[in-house]
């Protein structure tokens, strides 16, 4: 099975870990390849790795048969952005705090990887939301995994943003910024926004306000055959557009037009993951003092 890896820059002292799961990838009969990301960090610290690289830009299905992103959940984000549509299967192993998406934490690799290369694993298929305009700024890495989100610059003044369902007017949020998330992205940056927690395969969207100044307002969810238009109305000439970790600088009176991307991202899940003792475990979901155990 090859198997591509990606990473981001990370402190020095993450060698050893990345080295330890390269060669535990070896043990399990995997063949690993790097991204040009993380085999330039090797080598900027003196590591280097007779191990084939992945060509990023033009990634194909029969280049991997699947692709790790070894960090944190940003690392898991870029790792989606770098397979695109080419539908190669997705997984996290964690190296560092909560990795939410990023689900393997590094005492259960082994584990993982055994699964991996016997074959013991299923695919989850992850909405993803496209922005259909904005071209010039986005080119082709036009989807997200969480959210796409629209925001002021730095200390500017507050936004104004005229949703529409469709056809359909819904609201004018008065705000520091407006974010649509997915299912995955439910559990992000909408979550710190006071937004709902949804299922992974819920067949929905979350609209939410930041810090909105109209405070009648609250998170609103919407079925996810729905495409949204915001229209922009700021006092600043720019905003910022953001899908995920990427963020482009686009005009005040922007229209930006978000729908359901037409392929999802193939999340790998292994057999002793559940998403509900997720967030038992990772957000402490429902803890109390009281409990004495499972119910």
């Amino acid at each position: 099975m090859r198997v591509g890896v990606n990473g981001r820059e990370m402190a020095s002292d993450n060698i050893p870990k990345v080295l330890d799961v390269l060669q535990r990838m070896l043990h399990h009969g995997l063949e690993p390849r790097l991204s040009s990301g993380i085999a330039d960090w090797l080598q900027r610290h003196g590591v280097q790795l007779a191990l084939p690289r992945t060509t990023e830009g033009h990634l194909e299905l029969d280049d991997l048969d699947l692709c790790i992103g070894l960090g944190g959940d940003g690392t898991l984000l870029d790792t989606v952005a770098m397979v695109g549509r080419t539908g190669i299967p997705v997984l996290g192993i964690n190296l560092g705090r909560l990795g939410f998406l990023s689900s393997v934490r590094l005492e259960e690799v082994d584990a993982a990887l055994a699964a991996l290369s016997a074959g013991h694993y299923a695919l989850q298929d992850r909405t993803l939301l496209e922005v259909l305009d904005q071209t010039d700024a986005l080119g082709t890495h036009n989807f997200a995994l969480n959210e796409v989100s629209i925001s002021k610059r730095d200390s500017a003044s507050m936004i104004a943003v005229h949703v529409h369902l469709g056809t359909a007017y819904l609201n004018t949020y008065w705000a520091d910024g407006l974010i649509v998330a997915t299912p995955t992205g439910s559990t992000a940056y909408s979550l710190s926004c006071g937004g709902p927690i949804v299922y992974p395969t819920s067949d929905a969207l979350v609209i939410n306000p930041i810090s909105p100044h109209n405070l009648n307002v609250r998170p609103f969810v919407v079925p996810d055959h729905f495409t949204i238009r915001l229209q922009l109305e700021a006092r600043s000439d720019r905003c910022l557009l953001n899908l995920d970790s990427r963020s482009v600088t686009i005009e005040g009176d922007s229209t930006v037009t978000i729908r359901r991307a037409p392929f999802p991202v193939k999340m790998v899940q292994l057999e002793d993951q559940d998403f509900l003792d997720t967030l038992r475990n990772k957000l402490n979901w429902g803890l109390d003092q009281r409990s004495t155990g499972d119910r």
